[in-house]
């Protein structure tokens, strides 16, 4: 329950956000830490909101809308909430925050052991915490971020080798090894707009709209939903705009027929293979989402808790938005922790009729 105070010249909240103040004081709530303090009498200190120590009596306690305030009105700050520095999420957020740009700035990744000592803390208490913050390992997070790296420099440097080696790889083969893991294709095919790729691909139409289906070599790299056959077209030509896209034959009607079974007949197996791009973080959302069956749902917390990281779930949201293989990954199944449907790449409308669908099969 976040408060909100009404500023007052005296340092004290208005009589109206009182009551609201002592219940969420009551219910140690987190969410109004630094919106306001609250000192007690019988002590002569003051704290935070969430302060864990035992509730004092209503009538020992004042508010104040800042520690300066309640400072000046005499009171000194409590050692065991410290109500005058950072929260201990807030110290975690801005640790970690300082860790990424170490990260970022280093022409080599910086080992646990280097990182943990720069934060004083010990490695094992810092990795668990950054991994708490990010969704990610420190190492994990450094590999990410050189990947970018890559992938910003390969847009702008006539040399793969050159753009490898300026993001931070000392070994070309070492990058080589995941390359297409890590780019979903060649770096020079990359660097090139997918120049020498060759994707298949067909529209088609279904119950809800158009679908687009795409195919590498590999699998099935995009299914794309929409009112406009041509707007998906240019979704695909823009992702890879040298690419030579190929329209699908006869055989390849059958694959789209596959992905439309997934929308008209929920449950429907789909066993082609697919060639998933993205971040180590992304697949392990994508495996979830890929293993909540139909006609269920799950909400975002409950997804990221299922991959081992209950905190990170604006994370575990983002990857959902970035899926481009729709029906067969299936993000639709996720929704609010309230049960409410939210933002939906191809449409929340189809969002709904997709679980409605499913919910009856």
């Amino acid at each position: 329950m976040a408060t909100r105070h009404t500023p007052s010249k005296t340092g004290r909240p208005a009589a109206r956000d009182q009551d609201r103040y002592y219940a969420a004081v009551a219910a140690r709530d987190k969410a109004a830490d630094g919106t306001f303090v609250y000192s007690v009498a019988t002590t002569g200190i003051y704290c935070r909101p969430s302060c864990p120590s035992r509730l004092a009596r209503r009538e020992n306690i004042a508010f104040h809308t800042s520690c300066a305030a309640a400072e000046a009105a005499g009171f000194r700050p409590c050692k065991r909430c410290k109500p005058n520095a950072l929260s201990l999420d807030a110290e975690h957020a801005r640790m970690v925050a300082e860790a990424c740009r170490l990260i970022e700035a280093a022409e080599e990744p910086p080992t646990l052991d280097a990182l943990a000592a720069s934060m004083g803390l010990s490695p094992y208490h810092f990795h668990r915490v950054f991994k708490t913050v990010t969704g990610l390992t420190p190492k994990a997070y450094a590999i990410a971020h050189r990947q970018k790296r890559v992938r910003d420099n390969l847009k702008r440097r006539t040399s793969v080798t050159e753009a490898i080696h300026e993001a931070g790889f000392n070994s070309s083969g070492r990058f080589y090894a995941n390359a297409d893991e890590v780019l979903g294709m060649t770096p020079t095919t990359f660097r090139t707009g997918g120049k020498d790729m060759q994707l298949r691909f067909a529209v088609g139409k279904t119950s809800l709209g158009a679908i687009l289906v795409a195919a590498s070599a590999k699998g099935i790299a995009a299914i794309l939903l929409g009112d406009d056959p041509e707007a998906l077209v240019r979704d695909l030509e823009e992702r890879f705009p040298k690419a030579e896209l190929i329209g699908g034959d006869r055989q390849f009607e059958d694959v789209v027929a596959k992905a439309i079974a997934l929308i008209e007949a929920p449950g429907a197996t789909f066993d082609l293979p697919l060639d998933v791009r993205g971040t180590a973080f992304q697949h392990r959302v994508w495996q979830a989402l890929r293993e909540i069956p139909a006609g269920t749902t799950v909400s975002y917390s409950e997804l990221a808790e299922r991959i081992g990281l209950p905190k990170a779930v604006r994370a575990v949201a983002a990857a959902c938005a970035a899926n481009r293989i729709a029906v067969a990954i299936p993000c639709h199944r996720v929704v609010r922790n309230d049960g409410g449907l939210s933002g939906y790449r191809w449409g929340v409308e189809r969002k709904q009729k997709l679980l409605a669908r499913e919910s009856r099969s």
